[in-house]
């Protein structure tokens, strides 16, 4: 916090804003997959207002450092994506536009027409709103079709419970004598990965308040007992930490993985994209009834938000791109062109039939299941990272076959995230 509070002081002392109208909008986004339908929704808004759009792909690795650095430095792109990761600290420092008076006086924006956990994502305790919902994402299983072909293995189905993946990642890796492994994930794979899991056992990785965990509860160290549990028959960690899941799947040395809606396209772009299959997320049986109750089954769901510099040369234009970006009309093109599902529940239908010949209707039935937002906090960078190491759960990672690391790895958790949310000051 008192970085960015510094980071703010220097940049009032930094910045000569420009009174002057911009012909252009510079725009940051991380995401290529996303930049030829974004492009195309931006030069409509170009033709009618005549100021051009320049968006710039920055990968996720550079994103933050070079938007940092351009906070610091005065130079901020006009437009941006924000997530939960970090906006909090963006907002406290005061570097985004305030939208409360555009928002207001704009017909094409009502705030309660988007997913309320994005809204209040974006907002401040003070009521100040500083993003416009962008877009919402759900999480599915991804498998490879002709590696349960041979290695004659019944595809997963709807009904599929985390230990009907576990026998299935286990039979597959077995019958290749390691050659294939039946599942993988990482760490790092957490909103698309094993916080789901977490969820379907009960427990919250961060609580609906923002100021606690539960992960070391019975739920959640039942959650990661079944994350472990996988763990023994999928991609060692140091396999994964070299090459990746999203790699190891598309060398067909893995045969599933979890991942979101926000990579479909580079899947359906892949070489052998027609063996590639969307299911739904497995769920946990704690009723033991085998039926997936919807307590039983959780899909994280996140969404990014259209932002502005706070000293952005020309704010009126800036908005009205935010404006034209998430009006319902464009929320429903962007699903129709792949870009991503829309910021706003009942309008995403059409994305769903954005990949000829490839079914990611799963995505679309995960928003029937229980859904959470992204756990976050003020600073989310500094436990989530820390989660990922030695000392979070890198160890049970590296050692899935004792199960004491695990237990151990989910007291570790809870410390971290609590001594996080303890410096944070809400």
């Amino acid at each position: 916090m008192k970085r960015f509070i510094a980071l703010f002081v220097l940049l009032i002392l930094a910045v000569s804003v420009s009174m002057a109208a911009a012909e252009t909008l510079n725009v940051n986004i991380w995401d290529n997959n996303q930049l030829a339908g974004l492009k195309q929704i931006a030069d409509e808004w170009s033709a009618q207002s005549g100021i051009d759009v320049n968006i710039n792909v920055v990968d996720w690795d550079n994103y933050w450092t070079l938007l940092e650095a351009g906070a610091y430095g005065g130079d901020l792109p006009d437009v941006f994506w924000t997530h939960s990761n970090t906006v909090q600290m963006y907002m406290d420092a005061d570097l985004l536009l305030k939208l409360n008076d555009y928002i207001d006086k704009d017909e094409a924006i009502d705030l309660n027409n988007y997913y309320e956990g994005i809204v209040d994502l974006y907002t401040r305790d003070d009521g100040n709103v500083y993003a416009v919902p962008k877009d919402h994402d759900t999480i599915a299983l991804l498998y490879n079709k002709a590696i349960f072909d041979k290695y004659g293995v019944a595809y997963p189905t709807d009904n599929w419970t985390w230990e009907d993946a576990y026998n299935a990642a286990k039979e597959i890796t077995e019958k290749s004598e390691g050659a294939v492994y039946g599942y993988a994930v990482n760490t790092s794979n957490n909103q698309d990965g094993w916080y789901n899991v977490v969820y379907d056992y009960g427990a919250q990785l961060i609580t609906e308040d923002h100021k606690d965990t539960t992960i070391d509860s019975a739920e959640g160290k039942a959650g990661m007992e079944m994350v472990r549990k996988i763990l023994t028959v999928a991609a060692p960690q140091s396999v994964v930490a070299e090459t990746g899941t999203d790699s190891l799947f598309q060398s067909d040395k893995v045969a599933m993985i979890t991942q979101g809606s926000w990579m479909i396209n580079s899947f359906y772009k892949a070489e052998h994209h027609d063996d590639y299959k969307w299911a739904l997320l497995p769920y946990a049986d704690v009723n033991g009834n085998g039926q997936a109750e919807p307590e039983e089954r959780w899909s994280c769901y996140n969404g990014l938000g259209w932002a502005a510099a706070f000293n952005t040369a020309n704010p009126d234009a800036a908005y009205s791109l935010i404006s034209w970006f998430c009006a319902k009309e464009q929320q429903i093109k962007q699903a129709e062109l792949g870009v991503t599902m829309a910021g706003m529940p009942g309008v995403s239908d059409a994305f769903a039939n954005a990949f000829p010949g490839m079914d990611i209707s799963a995505f679309l039935t995960a928003e029937d299941f229980s859904l959470y937002m992204r756990p976050y906090t003020r600073n989310t960078p500094v436990w989530e990272d820390a989660l990922q190491q030695v000392g979070g759960f890198l160890d049970a990672w590296q050692n899935p076959e004792d199960p004491a690391v695990m237990e151990q790895a989910c007291d570790n958790a809870a410390k971290i995230i609590r001594d996080a949310i303890a410096e944070e000051e809400w």
